[in-house]
């Protein structure tokens, strides 16, 4: 079989040569492959359990060794070549947490594949920018999608807006069929140890999304130092109760940093107290990441369950900012260390040492993982604040990269001409290399941990025929840490109800956590200084009126 010709990937901005070399000489790149990395451990942890989770193709609970990941990578492998998915061709993984995610991800890698990350919640407007912007040779689905949606009927939308924009479809592959039986194994095609090998998706504030090419080089050194740094080893037993696809439980260490020491990965189809709790106690998981709102939810389960979380050694929170006071019940509450991780999927990530300090690791989100991960904090106009004071974070290093994937102008804007990456965030940076996070800059709401780029929302809502304006921005939440607010200006009466406008968005066909929770209708914007919206001057007012609501509400 053979699929349409996709165009090959476009080029990518690396680090330059000597910086390369550098990296290099240090030992932080190594000549490993994501293919050799999963063959070396097989043959090394052969029998141990590498990985437990609900099949797709089963419906049951499955247990998989080392050796059977192996092997089924090679089936996926072969299927993939039969089914004419070539080296570098564009692959969407869009599964949910089961082992066929673990088994599909090597086994595209084997194939030389690019595995593009997207969570179950995609729909077909994520969906479809993705493939557009990647070129997407085949798109692997199984199982039901978030509240029971059909991934094969998205998938068959997202064909729909393709073929009707003048592009070809990708192929799509069901992980819940059965794989072909073992015969001649492929010979393993993977990229090279310092070629892309992956697209990451980024939270992003633009209303196009950005893909991040990520090599084996880079990533496995981040994934080593993680496993390092978190004291993950053979005996590590870790649920994986966030999506895989997010690069904090694939990588920080997650998924790879379990099984690169021999670990054990148990995959949990979702993060809530009885379904994690009861595996904890089944399989005496040792270590997990959540990210606050999924830990504020536990902290008052662990009192009332009847199930043993004594295995329990390290909880991870990271996604989004934790409360001190939250921090500080941890231990208390769920016999456990916390360890704060802040990173992003463009690189850089830091933790809290698990030997820091109390006061550290409640009040910091840790620091960088490698020696030659370089930090600035700058103002608006990039000159270095004092120490202490806050600022935006500016990143380069290792395994941060220079530049996104077919982002244009956009994405250039978001790295300095010497190669910094503008992560957006305002930090502190204490005199112990820890930071401290305040806020972000750039027009992102963080939902629980989900990145919302307030233009991409903004632009659904504008195709609405009776809505002239509007402007999106993250509203407090003592629970999500932020929700999403729209501001909208009606083109005459009378103006849409909320209610329209959730619809509206639902045809739209994004992702349900994108959905404004709130609507305010209005008759104009605030306007700076140069004459654009003032989203400050929006969040402003809507504290107020929050403010207002709660004081006018019985205590």
């Amino acid at each position: 079989m053979s699929l349409p010709r996709r165009t090959d990937p476009e080029p990518v901005t690396g680090w330059p040569a000597d910086v390369a070399a550098r990296y290099r000489a240090l030992g932080y790149w190594r000549d490993e492959t994501f293919g050799a990395f999963l063959a070396t451990r097989a043959a090394r942890h052969a029998a141990r359990t590498a990985v437990v989770g609900r099949s797709v193709h089963t419906g049951r609970w499955a247990r998989l060794t080392y050796a059977e990941l192996e092997r089924a990578a090679i089936a996926v492998h072969a299927r993939l070549r039969a089914a004419g998915v070539r080296p570098r061709d564009r692959v969407l993984l869009q599964l949910p947490n089961c082992v066929e995610y673990v088994t599909y991800l090597f086994g595209v890698f084997r194939s030389g594949a690019w595995p593009v990350f997207t969570l179950p919640g995609h729909r077909e407007a994520e969906l479809t920018d993705f493939c557009r912007i990647a070129d997407a040779a085949a798109h692997v689905l199984g199982g039901p999608g978030p509240r029971g949606a059909d991934p094969r009927a998205t998938a068959q939308r997202v064909a729909e807006r393709l073929r009707a924009a003048g592009h070809v479809p990708p192929l799509v592959v069901d992980a819940g069929a059965a794989l072909p039986e073992p015969g001649t194994a492929p010979p393993p095609a993977d990229t090279g140890p310092e070629e892309v090998a992956f697209l990451q998706l980024s939270g992003g504030t633009t209303g196009t999304p950005k893909l991040i090419p990520r090599t084996p080089a880079d990533y496995l050194y981040s994934v080593r130092e993680s496993a390092r740094i978190c004291g993950v080893g053979p005996d590590t037993v870790m649920l994986v109760s966030l999506p895989a696809a997010h690069n904090f439980p694939m990588s920080s260490p997650g998924i790879l940093g379990v099984l690169h020491t021999g670990g054990t990965v148990v995959l949990a189809p979702d993060p809530s107290p009885p379904t994690a709790f009861a595996l904890i106690e089944s399989e005496r998981v040792t270590m997990t990441s959540l990210v606050p709102p999924v830990l504020q939810a536990w902290l008052p389960a662990a009192g009332r369950t009847s199930h043993d979380l004594g295995s329990l050694d390290v909880i991870q929170v990271g996604g989004a900012r934790l409360a001190d006071a939250v921090a500080a019940r941890v231990g208390p509450d769920l016999g456990a260390r916390l360890q704060q991780v802040f990173g992003m999927a463009e690189g850089l990530v830091n933790y809290t040492r698990l030997d820091d300090p109390d006061d550290i690791v409640t009040g910091t989100q840790g620091r960088p993982i490698s020696p030659d991960d370089e930090i600035r904090v700058v103002d608006g106009d990039g000159r270095d604040v004092p120490p202490g004071a806050e600022g935006l974070l500016l990143t380069r290093g290792p395994y941060t990269i220079r530049g996104y994937y077919r982002a244009g102008p956009a994405g250039a804007a978001s790295f300095t001409p010497d190669g910094f990456y503008r992560t957006g965030d305002l930090v502190r940076r204490l005199p112990s290399g820890h930071l401290v996070v305040t806020g972000r800059a750039k027009d992102q709401i963080n939902r629980g941990g989900d990145k919302i780029a307030a233009e991409e929302v903004e632009g659904h809502l504008l195709a609405h025929p009776r809505l002239r304006d509007a402007a999106v921005v993250a509203m407090p939440d003592r629970f999500l840490g932020e929700r999403v607010c729209a501001f909208v200006i009606p083109d005459g009466p009378p103006a849409p109800t909320a209610a329209e406008l959730r619809r509206h968005l639902d045809e739209r066909g994004i992702a349900g956590y994108k959905v404004p929770d709130r609507f305010e209708i209005v008759t104009e914007f605030p306007v700076s200084a140069l004459g654009k919206t003032s989203r400050r001057e929006l969040r402003r007012a809507l504290a107020d009126l929050l403010r207002s609501n709660t004081e006018r509400s019985p205590r």
